[in-house]
This record gives structure tokens, C-alpha cells and sequence, in this order.
């Protein structure tokens, strides 16, 4: 998923303990330390161990084509959707790649650079320029700048933007959302694991030390990636306050926790006719026959699990998974075991979805087919200015609201992810070439969309999962929870996401226009 053009402040990080920080140095192989050199000795082996593992490559980081493309022409939008997904499978197919040859780089400095990085900068540039013969053949206009676009770099996990560093709630404003959560607090914080610190852990003489990235597959989330929420400072900051012209009502849906599991690796929005073009699995809720395949025409036909038959809508969500050691029916499947997600799948236990309207301004009604992403998919490698994840606690959900970490709840707490939509539309279009520049979000302090935007029904998602509660033993964690997604970001929270086509019948969406503008709570 791209930026937002529109660019929002990110979280201001919260500093948090760092007592986990040595299993997140690095990304791979094994390392022998001798610990009890002595403080004086220039060639200080816990110094050389920091280094060592700084210098091992976690990830691989590639610009994002997608979000730089402002105008695709309709006749080559199939074509360009089609190499965008081949660049995403390129990314996964090098990660893989470095994931499987640490040796091999432990052996030679220029593994990385001339055996995966060259190659995968030759395949993208070839991949690039068919997006050009795509769009020029069309009539269209291609930025040459993209073509600049091609070369990737590497990434060590304390350079991630992602984990470690603990952090406030995002994006948006919560809207009539019960959990107050989401906010902007301050700058936008690109350096990742602030408070985090490169201390090598406590060995003996000659231990080796394990620097993999951590997580079931080996590629997160690590001991850093967690958070005991008692320990973190209330984030949360209030609402904007309602003008005369608010819209206070709300309109819930009930469409279920896919207790069918009906899941898919696809993103119809991002990668339309591409399978597993998310490389990842989802969550579907609402629409039932949401696959790369699908067209509006086919949702506007299909079945729903929604209790409102008038609410067709695609609700899809990244599944959560508990990394206990087990495994689930996808554990050989693309965008399953194979791409690095793996665990047990779980389904939530609570699954409210709700529109609420605007403190600023009556809403209109959304059109058919509206599109919207929430979130980035690929903020470990992006950076945060279109992160919009969520992550607390029952019981800490007014208090504190996490992006960059997840939650570690107290007993007899529950995980809860939120999710808070643009409820900004441009009036015009229903997608964007980048998926993002045809919505916004109002403006934080004031609810107020940007000009030439109006205010849209906000569509909010609450999402509650009962987890077995992680523990951090000896730098290393121990029942894990992650989100499912590429496998190149490493399951950092930061990458959460959510995806919405609205599809509705019955007068549905101005129903509930009508609920929100004249102050009911309808359902």
C-alpha cells in the first residue's frame, strides 16, 4: 500500500524499556561472543558483537511504485496492476532469498549486494518500463522519475520504522468510536526502536548468540515488538468538539467475525486479477465472494453475512495469528507458510463495525464502489506517514493506543485492534491510481475536511481477540501474536491495515447518511 499524498504527522514515539533489545540486532546466523573481554581492550568483543549484528541485514527495502502513480489511464490500469503485484512478488521472492543464504553472506561481505539486491534492481527496472509501455501506449503520461525507482537498499531491524520504540495512536480521530484511541500527537518518527538499545546480552565466554529476527518463520515479531501496556503512558487525547453543524448519529452494521473462515491471500483493490497479490491471508466479513477476480458487478450480485441484506460491502482485514509453535491449513500455501505466516489463525471474538458521522459538518451519502485502504501494508520499509494502526487492550482502550508495537495484556484483558477510515471523499472518484489520494482525514484538531474534500460517513472497525498472553524470557518472546503480511516487514504492528468497498442496496447508503446527519443511533 502506498502513502497518502495528503500527508498526516505521525505518532510520537513513547519511550519504553529496551531490556529486550539484543534479540532484535540483527537478522540471522549465529555469532560467538566473548563476553568477558575487558572494558579497556580496544577490540571489545560485546562492541564487536554490536557491530556484527547492526551490520546483518534484516530486510530488503524497495521504493514503493504504487504510491508514486497519480494517473493511470483506464485501458492500462489491468496492465499496470499487473507489474505493480509482479514488483511485490519480486520484493518476496529476494527476501526469501536472503532469508535462506545467511551463510553464505556470513562468508562473503557482497553476497547480498551482487547475488540479491543487483538481480532484483535489473528485474524491477524491466518491471518499471513495462508499466511505462503500459500507460504510453494508452495515451497516457508516465513521470520519468519512476524509472529512478528501481533500486532497493538493505535494512538492519534497529533501522526498521517499525518495533521497539512504543508509541502513541496513530492517525484520525476516533469518531464515536468507543475506544477514543486514535490521534495525532506530534511529528513523524522515520527512525524506528527510539529507547531501544544495542546492548549484546549477557553470555558467558564463547556462547553463541542467536541475532535471527525471531518469530515462528524466522521473520518476526521479536521480543521488541512488545509492549506490557501497564507500562505505557496514556496517549490518548480527546475528540474534536461537535459544531452546529455536527453529525452525532451512528449506523452499525452486523456482519459477523468470519466464523466460516472465508479467507483469501488476494487484494481485489490493490492487485485486481492477480492471485495472492497480498501475500498475505485476510479476513473477510460482509461480502462473500471477494476474491483478485471479483467485479462490481459481481459484489453488487453475491451473498453477504451481514444481518442488514442491503450491506453487501467487502469488509477484509489481515488475520491475527498466535505463534505457539503450531501451525495452520495454509502452512504449505502461498501467502501462508510458505511467505512466512505462520500459526494458529485466529478469529476474533468481537467484530463491531460502525459508521459515525462528522464534529464539523453534516456527511454525504458514499457512492457504490467506493475504495479505501486504511494503514500500510509495507511501513517497516516505508516509514510511518501513512501508518494507521491500532493496537490496545480492554480496559486501556481511552488511555492507550499502540502503532508501533503490540500489546502484552493483563490477565483477564483482551487484544483489541481499531481501525478509523478517511471520512473524506473528493467527490469524484471511487479509487485513485495510488489507492489513496481520492479520500483524506479531516483535520485532527478540528475535524474539518481538506478544501475541495467533503466529509463521508466514517467508516470504524472494532475488532477484540482473545490471546494467550506473551512473555519476554531471556530477550526472547514467547507466545507471540502477529499480524499477517509481506514477508520483507518483518510482522511489525505498524503494518496493520484494512480494506473497504462499499457496496449497498436498499437506499442502504443514504440510510445511513440520513441516521448520522439527524443524531440517531440506528442499526
Amino acid at each position: 500500500m502506498g502513502r497518502n499524498i495528503r500527508k498526516r504527522r505521525s505518532p510520537l514515539a513513547v519511550k519504553v524499556g529496551a531490556a529486550t533489545a539484543a534479540i532484535a540486532l540483527g537478522g540471522g546466523g549465529l555469532l560467538w561472543a566473548q563476553m568477558n573481554a575487558s572494558a579497556h581492550e580496544s577490540n571489545n568483543s560485546a562492541q564487536s558483537y554490536t557491530k556484527a549484528a547492526a551490520a546483518t541485514v534484516a530486510t530488503i527495502a524497495c521504493p514503493d511504485v504504487g504510491q508514486k502513480l497519480t494517473s493511470v489511464p483506464a485501458a492500462a490500469k489491468q496492465g499496470v496492476a499487473t507489474e505493480l503485484a509482479n514488483l511485490d512478488k519480486q520484493i518476496t521472492e529476494a527476501y526469501s532469498r536472503l532469508a535462506s543464504t545467511r551463510q553464505a553472506q556470513a562468508g562473503d561481505a557482497s553476497f547480498v549486494q551482487n547475488a540479491i539486491v543487483g538481480p532484483l534492481k535489473e528485474k524491477r527496472a524491466a518491471t518499471i518500463d513495462r508499466i511505462r509501455i503500459d500507460i504510453t501506449r494508452v495515451g497516457g503520461q508516465f513521470n520519468s522519475s519512476l524509472s529512478q525507482l528501481a533500486a532497493c537498499t538493505t535494512q538492519t531491524t534497529n533501522q526498521t520504522t517499525a518495533g521497539g520504540g512504543g508509541n502513541n495512536g496513530g492517525k484520525g480521530n476516533n469518531n464515536g468510536q468507543n475506544n477514543g484511541g486514535q490521534n495525532n500527537n506530534g511529528g513523524q518518527n522515520n527512525g524506528g526502536n527510539n529507547g531501544q538499545a544495542s546492548a549484546a546480552p549477557s553470555a558467558s565466554a564463547s556462547t553463541p548468540v542467536d541475532v535471527g529476527i525471531g518469530g515462528q518463520a524466522g521473520n518476526g515479531p521479536t521480543a521488541a515488538d512488545f509492549v506490557d501496556i501497564t507500562k505505557v503512558a496514556n496517549n490518548v487525547q480527546g475528540k474534536p468538539q461537535n459544531g452546529q453543524q455536527a453529525s452525532t448519529g451512528s449506523f452499525v452494521t452486523k456482519c459477523g467475525v468470519n466464523a466460516n473462515k472465508n479467507h483469501n491471500t488476494d487484494n481485489v483493490i490493490v492487485a485486481p486479477g492477480v492471485s495472492n497479490g497480498a501475500h498475505h491471508l485476510h479476513d473477510y466479513v460482509g461480502n462473500q465472494k471477494v476474491n483478485a477476480f471479483a467485479t462490481n458487478n459481481s459484489l453488487i450480485a453475491d451473498q453477504t453475512s451481514c444481518q442488514n441484506k442491503g450491506d453487501l460491502s467487502a469488509y477484509y482485514w489481515p488475520v491475527v495469528r498466535e505463534q505457539n509453535g503450531t501451525q495452520d491449513f495454509d502452512q504449505n500455501a502461498a501467502g501462508g507458510g510458505t511467505e512466512g505466516n505462520v500459526g494458529k489463525i485466529l478469529t476474533p471474538v468481537q467484530a463491531q463495525i460502525k459508521y459515525v458521522g462528522s464534529p464539523a459538518s453534516k456527511v454525504t451519502a458514499m457512492p457504490q464502489f467506493l475504495r479505501i485502504i486504511t494503514g500500510d501494508a509495507k511501513t517497516t520499509t516505508n516509514g510511518l506517514a501513512n501508518a494507521n494502526a491500532h493496537w490496545s487492550c480492554t480496559g486501556f482502550e481511552n488511555k492507550v493506543q499502540l502503532t508501533q508495537q503490540y500489546p502484552i495484556c493483563p490477565q483477564g484483558s483482551q487484544v483489541v485492534r481499531t481501525f478509523a477510515f478517511q471520512s473524506c471523499w473528493d467527490g469524484v472518484n471511487i479509487d485513485s491510481a495510488n489507492h489513496r489520494t481520492h479520500v483524506a482525514f479531516a483535520d485532527p484538531a478540528s475535524g474539518v475536511c481538506p478544501n475541495g474534500f467533503k466529509a463521508i460517513p466514517q467508516l470504524t472497525m472494532r475488532l477484540v481477540y482473545n490471546v494467550a498472553q506473551p512473555s519476554i524470557v531471556n530477550g526472547q518472546v514467547k507466545n507471540a501474536y502477529a499480524v499477517d503480511g509481506f514477508p520483507e516487514q518483518l510482522h511489525k504492528s505498524a503494518t496493520d491495515h484494512d480494506d473497504f468497498i462499499a457496496v449497498f442496496k436498499n437506499n442502504l447508503a443514504n440510510t445511513i447518511a440520513n441516521c448520522i446527519n439527524t443524531g440517531k443511533k440506528c442499526q
